[in-house]
């Protein structure tokens, strides 16, 4: 992909070249990012799977396969554009991490989808109810958060001396230093949102080891060069950068709107849907609607609610594809998109959100099951499971737009959508239909994009703030817009 962008947002300084290293809950890619002569080029030089393991104590990512892939990318991009690449800097899903003692890794690092995680909310909100928690971090309740992850891992945490979250884990094994970056680090539910620090009154209360979390730094911060076993394996100790480390603060750096009545979508295996604010919401209206405040790039709080996603579809098209002599082709998403929106509307949409969506497994099946208890008509083809699960996701969007701009008192005109689900054009024109304004789809790659744009500006290829930054991206990406149909 190569896109010129005349961009203001531009410095007058040299060319050059960074590379993003941008981890999904399915996959992971290595796109490199070229400032020159007025424009922006992105390409592709890596890309590669992120499936995790089932193991006889639970369910767990494949860390060691992720660090080798990285390295592999970058020695490509290395390869690719020898001697032109100034920094890397590594994005991912939010709260899982390692721990660690004397730099070893102590287990595999678990996935946020483990079932293991409801006895950890028992243990947490047995010292602090959900309505003191929300008042001390602001989160929504999901209880994969990494506050009560730790409360399941008692034994292991006596044992570690550092715990990283996955990006700034990979970025130890690649440098040898620890540190945490705020908008990550804003996911945990350990993180004061009112002054961007450690909350060490929680972690005394939960006894969680302060000493065991690193320094917390910004976007845009210097982590240090490749340590020499890296940079053997890549060809040059290329220079490690924060960026918006979690996936969601990069991506909304890329929104290709510079004012502020916007709501964004960024829409992948999650749909996070919210809106940029200055200061956090803590009102009881917003832990009731389970609305988060977590840290953007630049001190923004990005003032969101999590929507299951695209990981219904996937998951059961994966489920579609395990079924021995399935009578009906669901591999072909393109096709089962198609057959989709040529279907009628679903006669009802279902909760996208129920905690029985959130494991791995036969989700068509629970589907199912749902609207079996609920009395409503079930889907029956695969096309129609596949529209339900558009036009409940689309709803549950709009519904969450709407919530937002009520709870933070902010109008709304428009609503970006952002990351792989822009492509699918059904669930844009859902999300505008069934909120009455319109949807801008795109970039695609938003995430890479706001990680190469911080990277740039560190490296001083591009100057501003985010709006400037997102300038950049206006002038660059043209989005589809999806207006709103009569019902």
């Amino acid at each position: 992909m190569s896109v010129p962008v005349p961009g203001r947002a531009l410095a007058k300084g040299p060319a050059g070249t960074v590379a993003a290293v941008d981890l999904g809950a399915t996959s992971g890619r290595v796109i490199l990012g070229t400032i020159a002569d007025g424009g922006l080029r992105m390409r592709h030089v890596a890309r590669f799977a992120n499936d995790p393991v089932q193991l006889p104590d639970g369910l767990h990512w494949n860390a060691l396969e992720l660090y080798q892939q990285v390295l592999g990318g970058l020695a490509e991009a290395e390869r690719q554009s020898p001697g032109e690449i100034i920094s890397v800097g590594i994005d991912s899903w939010a709260v899982d991490y390692g721990l660690l003692r004397g730099g070893a890794l102590l287990g595999v690092p678990y996935h946020y989808r483990d079932e293991r995680t409801a006895e950890g909310v028992k243990t947490v909100h047995a010292q602090y109810d959900p309505a003191a928690l929300y008042r001390r971090n602001g989160l929504q309740h999901l209880p994969f958060n990494t506050v009560f992850q730790l409360a399941c891992e008692q034994e292991r945490l006596e044992l570690a001396d550092r715990l990283l979250l996955m990006p700034d884990l990979l970025a130890y094994w690649l440098t040898g230093v620890e540190v945490a970056e705020r908008t990550n680090a804003s996911t945990t539910g350990l993180l004061n949102p009112r002054d961007g620090q450690w909350d060490s009154e929680l972690l005394a209360g939960l006894k969680i080891p302060q000493h065991i979390l690193p320094g917390l730094v910004d976007a845009g911060t210097s982590v240090g060069p490749l340590r020499a076993h890296a940079a053997t394996v890549v060809g040059r100790a290329l220079d490690v950068v924060t960026v918006g480390s979690h996936d969601t603060a990069s991506a909304v750096v890329a929104v290709p709107n510079t004012g502020r009545d916007f709501a964004y979508i960024s829409c992948g295996t999650w749909g996070l849907v919210g809106l940029e604010l200055d200061e956090p919401v803590f009102s009881d209206a917003a832990r009731e609607a389970n609305f988060t405040n977590e840290g953007g790039v630049d001190g923004r709080i990005r003032f969101l609610h999590n929507v299951m996603g695209l990981w219904l579809l996937s998951e059961s098209v994966r489920s579609w594809d395990r079924a021995a002599n399935s009578a009906q082709r669901s591999s072909n998403l393109e096709q089962l998109l198609a057959e989709a929106a040529a279907a009628p509307p679903a006669a009802a949409v279902f909760d996208v959100n129920d905690p029985r969506f959130m494991a791995p497994g036969d989700l068509p099946a629970r589907i199912a099951a749902w609207y079996a208890e609920h009395d409503l008509p079930a889907p029956v083809t695969h096309a129609q499971f596949a529209r339900a699960i558009i036009d409940s996701l689309a709803q549950a969007f709009a519904d969450s737009v709407l919530k937002a701009a009520e709870l933070a008192g902010r109008r709304v005109e428009v609503i970006h959508i952002v990351g792989g689900g822009a492509q699918n054009k059904l669930l844009c024109q859902a999300t505008a239909d069934r909120s009455g304004l319109p949807v801008l789809a795109g970039p695609v790659e938003a995430t890479a994009v706001g990680n190469i744009l911080v990277q740039a500006r560190t490296a001083g290829l591009a100057e501003g703030g985010l709006a400037e930054l997102r300038e950049l991206v206006a002038q660059a990406f043209t989005p589809v817009r999806h207006e709103p149909r009569a019902s």
